[in-house]
């Protein structure tokens, strides 16, 4: 991160709705540097006046992101290239469409996802109205990460904008050029008294963290996804951490091999391997790996030639730290069996496959976050299974294999924040699967409805009335406490749930269609049209 050290930030001057100046950004347009403490106590007085709970500002807002996406696609495929060497294919696939269908997910479901939802009445409440009202926490904190620095930045935003929150919003410094047109654009199309940008490093993220906010969804590393949560507990503000780790590979000898080492080198060298689910280490045995790496010499050579150094396709290194880092990780771990080269005036390190690598090396101690693909040996998928158990558990896990049976068992037996099965990544890519971590790998959830639901308080409510009958049924309550009170209250209460009027829908429907029937042919019998009736009706 960088050592920047100025406590402000920097107010963009560009024309966007709202009647505040633009906010939060130290690059582009600065007019005026607002605290910190300033900025966030506007917000909130901006989340108070009411604004944000009015489900057509909200669609407002959204509809503004869209346009912010299709309006300038180009710079944002820009901006990524610059920060991360992204290809533009990349750029659309997995940043900016991936964006524009979340924003539409959100836009075609807020007015339904929004409303109070009747629950099950029982016995004591048939005369209430029991239900649940969907409200936003207030003002929320989105923190995301620089290897995917729109899509782990802005679709926590578009869930907490839909849920009717104010969002302050802080891009990672590591991506800058897309920090920067973050903080330089977005106030043309968001309203900027309810969602400003904070650009900065470790300095700025720090105050945020003393400031009190209702939730903080944070993006990035385990190190300091603890440091987030530590802060959050001055204020025991709820938290959403989507972290990482080490996600596992399993591959047996029954897959299709060409596709099985497709798909997976396609998850490894996407972003080259910067990536939270990207597969970190394979789990097979010997004779699997040696087919593994036959085919994966192929695959490589026919994506990238004999310079993947010069392939278009290929990202670089974030930075010269983590590209040291990753080479000691690769120098200092196995047998090097594909791959290895690489280019410190670049950051970039060529697709690298390693072999003989033991549990204790240093290329199994820490996420790899690059292009590195070890290979462990394991005989069976119960050893695979206790090598998995043994370790912290991974935000993803990938099965390959064509036996059911295997499939299951390993499903069963590990813990996961999600798999796909015969393939990686995927599982993020479908919204109505909830997306986020379990123990160290994170905490909470995302993505479609479950972001809706991440900045949303689902407040019960019952109303009850002044009805005689239901003072009658729980006047049981009340003093003096009586034995037949008692076994009146056990009644009240023995059977919580009403019976399924399911049936009785159905049954009201069937009585009225025989009712029709009856009462159309009487009709025409008495206007002398019965004969012209169908044959089915006489």
């Amino acid at each position: 991160m960088t050592s920047e050290t100025d406590p402000l930030v920097t107010e963009p001057t560009g024309d966007g709705p709202g009647e505040r100046p633009g906010t939060g950004s130290s690059s582009g347009g600065s007019s005026k540097m607002v605290p910190i403490p300033v900025l966030v106590r506007e917000t909130r007085e901006a989340y108070s006046s009411g604004l944000t709970r009015d489900v057509e500002f909200r669609k407002q807002n959204l509809r503004g992101l869209l346009r912010f996406y299709d309006e300038n696609k180009e710079q944002l495929i820009e901006v990524l290239h610059k920060d991360l060497r992204k290809h533009a294919f990349e750029a659309m696939l997995t940043e900016v469409n991936y964006l524009v269908n979340d924003v539409k997910t959100m836009l075609n479901n807020v007015d339904e996802w929004s409303k109070p939802k009747a629950v099950q009445r029982s016995l004591a409440t048939m005369l209430d109205r029991p239900y649940v009202l969907p409200e936003p926490y207030g003002v929320v904190l989105v923190m995301g990460a620089w290897n995917y620095p729109l899509q782990l930045s802005l679709v926590p935003v578009s869930g907490a904008i839909a849920a009717g929150n104010c969002v302050v919003i802080k891009p990672s410094d590591l991506s800058p050029a897309t920090s920067a047109f973050l903080a330089e654009a977005l106030p043309r199309y968001l309203d900027r008294r309810c969602f400003p940008v904070v650009c900065g490093g470790i300095p700025e993220s720090q105050q945020l963290l003393q400031e009190r906010f209702d939730y903080i969804f944070y993006t990035g590393s385990s190190a300091v996804g603890k440091i987030v949560r530590e802060a959050s507990n001055r204020h025991l503000t709820p938290v959403t951490l989507e972290l990482g780790g080490k996600s596992p590979v399993y591959l047996d000898d029954s897959v299709n091999m060409d596709y099985a080492v497709r798909r997976i080198l396609w998850g490894k060298v996407i972003n080259l391997g910067q990536t939270c689910i990207a597969p970190d280490y394979l789990l097979c045995n010997k004779a699997t790996e040696a087919r593994f790496l036959r085919q994966a010499k192929q695959v490589l050579h026919e994506w990238f030639g004999g310079k993947p150094e010069d392939a278009s396709e290929l990202g670089r290194i974030v930075n010269k730290r983590h590209f040291e880092r990753i080479k000691k990780l690769m120098e200092s771990s196995g047998t090097v069996a594909l791959g290895g080269r690489c280019f410190a005036g670049d950051n970039f390190i060529e697709p690298t496959v390693l072999t003989d690598v033991k549990a204790d090396e240093p290329v199994m101690q820490e996420e790899i976050f690059g292009p590195l693909l070890p290979i462990v040996t394991v005989q069976t998928p119960a050893e695979a299974i206790d090598f998995i158990n043994s370790r912290e558990k991974p935000l993803a896990f990938y099965i390959f294999t064509r036996q059911k049976a295997t499939e299951t068992f390993l499903l069963e037996n590990t813990t996961a924040g999600g798999v796909t099965v015969n393939d990686t990544l995927f599982h993020i890519g479908v919204e109505e699967l909830p997306f986020g971590g379990v123990g160290t790998s994170g905490m909470g959830a995302y993505h479609g409805k479950f972001s809706f639901d991440t900045f949303t308080h689902y407040k019960p409510v019952l109303e009850r009335n002044y009805n005689p009958l239901v003072e009658k049924l729980c006047s049981v309550r009340y003093p003096p406490y009586t034995k037949a009170k008692m076994q009146r209250a056990k009644q009240l209460l023995k059977n919580p749930k009403m019976p399924s009027l399911t049936p009785l829908k159905y049954l009201l429907t069937f009585s009225f269609g025989v009712a029709s029937v009856f009462a159309l042919k009487a009709a025409a019998k008495r206007f002398g049209f019965d004969e012209d009736l169908p044959a089915v009706l006489q």
